[in-house]
């Protein structure tokens, strides 16, 4: 692994993430770029929602000033700074979700279209050979896109939650890059888990960063979501792929779920899809009796277990059909466990 790293890229990512991150406290204030507390948000004080503005910006940078992948590939930066400035935007003004979403799907175009990093295979899925898309997988890519994006934005609930969960997926990404004799292509990831700790520092009030609280806002969590699939669909396509299209699935795979429940109890009760509540997964963890820190290191060590999954199943070439099926019975199970998990805590109360 070391032989593959560039320290001067790494540290650049890492102190430009740092020095904008409190150089931009007191122009989020000024801009009102701030989250206020609310009946859905219990934190005190305003603070600023620059975070994923500074990490984006890090990268940037970093990729510029050295000699990395993201330095060869303008699209990335082009269709990151358009949902960059698109959270910025909600952030402030608190965009509609039919606006918000048809903006996302912009971005997307950018990286199918535009970048032709777009799914093409899906691989063995139900054990009848590779299912290839053709020109669906524009489409198709389109909709993996959105739905990457927003599950990290709804997963950003509590300190450090959206942050830590896109470092078990990076970590992922890095090592399944490594088994898969990829090892060149690990600064990618690493470059953006080098913008990822300082913030997550700052955002956790660890010691030695207390009393300047950040939050990535939609702008942070989008631009992860952004990244995260767009290196998962660039390592799972072509001959030279790291990983198979499902054990990407895996990596994502808690919060691709998390999604897909709260969409699906929002439909049953009549609700848009995009409409903020307090039905999470942390919140059920928070109200089944957790602290927050509690919940985040659960629902973190649920995500490593999905991962998991994902590069064992790569490392011993379990056939992609059995992945793919067992991914939809826990889909299944995960599904109706949150549907009933009032009247399971209470069941579990009383023992």
């Amino acid at each position: 692994m070391f032989a593959y790293l560039d320290v001067i890229p790494l540290c650049t990512a890492f102190f430009v993430a740092l020095i904008l991150l409190v150089v931009m406290t007191p122009f989020a204030h000024q801009l009102g770029l701030v989250d206020q507390p609310s009946y859905r948000k219990t934190h005190s004080g305003n603070i600023p929602l620059t975070g994923g503005v500074a990490m984006f910006l890090a990268v940037l940078i970093a990729s510029f000033a050295t000699d990395v992948w993201l330095r060869n590939n303008p699209l990335f930066f082009t269709a990151s700074a358009f949902v960059v400035l698109l959270g910025m935007l909600d952030d402030r003004f608190d965009l509609s979700a039919k606006g918000r979403l048809l903006c996302q799907f912009g971005v997307a175009a950018i990286m199918a279209w535009s970048a032709q990093n777009h799914i093409t295979n899906l691989g063995d899925l139900f054990g009848f050979g590779d299912v290839h898309l053709g020109w669906v997988g524009y489409f198709f890519t389109l909709v993996c896109v959105v739905g990457v994006i927003n599950a990290f934005n709804m997963i950003d609930g509590i300190d450090g939650l959206a942050g830590g969960v896109s470092l078990v997926v990076l970590s992922s990404v890095v090592m399944l890059l490594l088994i898969s004799n990829n090892g060149s292509a690990i600064m990618v990831p690493m470059l953006i888990i080098a913008a990822l700790v300082p913030f997550l520092a700052f955002n956790l009030s660890l010691k030695g960063f207390k009393g300047n609280k950040i939050f990535m806002g939609d702008s942070g969590s989008m631009f992860i979501g952004l990244t995260i699939v767009w290196f998962l669909v660039e390592y799972t396509q072509g001959r030279d792929a790291a990983m198979r299209p499902i054990t990407a699935v895996w990596l994502v795979g808690l919060p691709l779920m998390d999604m897909a429940a709260i969409m699906y109890r929002r439909t049953r009760k009549g609700d848009s899809v995009l409409k903020p509540d307090r039905q999470h997964l942390h919140n059920i963890f928070m109200r089944a009796g957790l602290s927050p820190n509690m919940a985040l290191v659960a629902i973190i060590l649920m995500g490593f277990v999905y991962s998991l999954i994902g590069i064992l199943g790569e490392i011993y070439s379990v056939p992609e059909y059995i992945m793919f099926y067992g991914f939809i019975i826990l889909l299944l199970v995960y599904g109706i466990i949150i549907q009933n998990i009032w009247t399971i805590l209470r069941v579990l109360r009383k023992v």
